[in-house]
């Protein structure tokens, strides 16, 4: 069926675009918050652990709100560790950082996502779509006060 909300098959496509790089960066920035959820170490152990368990938990439900945006746009949302690859502007941990090193690269990532989202919503705007003008914003809301936290952590 044809989809007709207002907004250009080309735009839509533009839109959808600069939220599959928003939902690459998310994924695998929750896969490397995740990660160090698990193997944090040190004397802020419990700190961190929740920290990172609470910020994780947010994304895991933020990739799913961006994936339903892209298909309610008519556009196949990117699913594979492969398409994230290639998408994505956030490198992944290993989890033998020391606990300062993954604050340092979380805060950078959160940081990341927030740049992400301003790059997608020139488009979004431009066509006059609120709803993903209104999730773009949340992201970066949530991703600015994220690395504030984050940033605050550090000496």
């Amino acid at each position: 069926m044809e989809i007709n909300v207002g907004i250009s098959k080309e735009n839509r496509e533009a839109i959808a675009a600069g939220l599959s790089r928003l939902l690459a960066d998310s994924y695998t920035l929750y896969l490397k918050t995740h990660n160090y959820h698990w193997n944090v170490t040190g004397p802020q152990f419990n700190t961190l652990h929740l920290m990172f368990e609470g910020q994780y938990t947010e994304l895991a439900a933020a990739v799913d709100e961006i994936a339903e945006r892209i298909r309610a746009l008519g556009v196949k949302a990117p699913g594979s560790y492969a398409e994230y690859a290639k998408l994505t502007s956030i490198d992944e941990g290993t989890g033998n950082e020391s606990a300062e090193e993954m604050v340092r690269q979380l805060a950078i990532g959160q940081e990341t996502v927030v740049r992400t989202a301003r790059e997608a919503f020139p488009a979004a705007d431009a066509a006059n779509d609120e709803p993903t003008a209104d999730l773009l914003t949340q992201r970066m809301q949530i991703h600015e006060k994220n690395a504030w936290m984050l940033r605050s952590m550090l000496a």
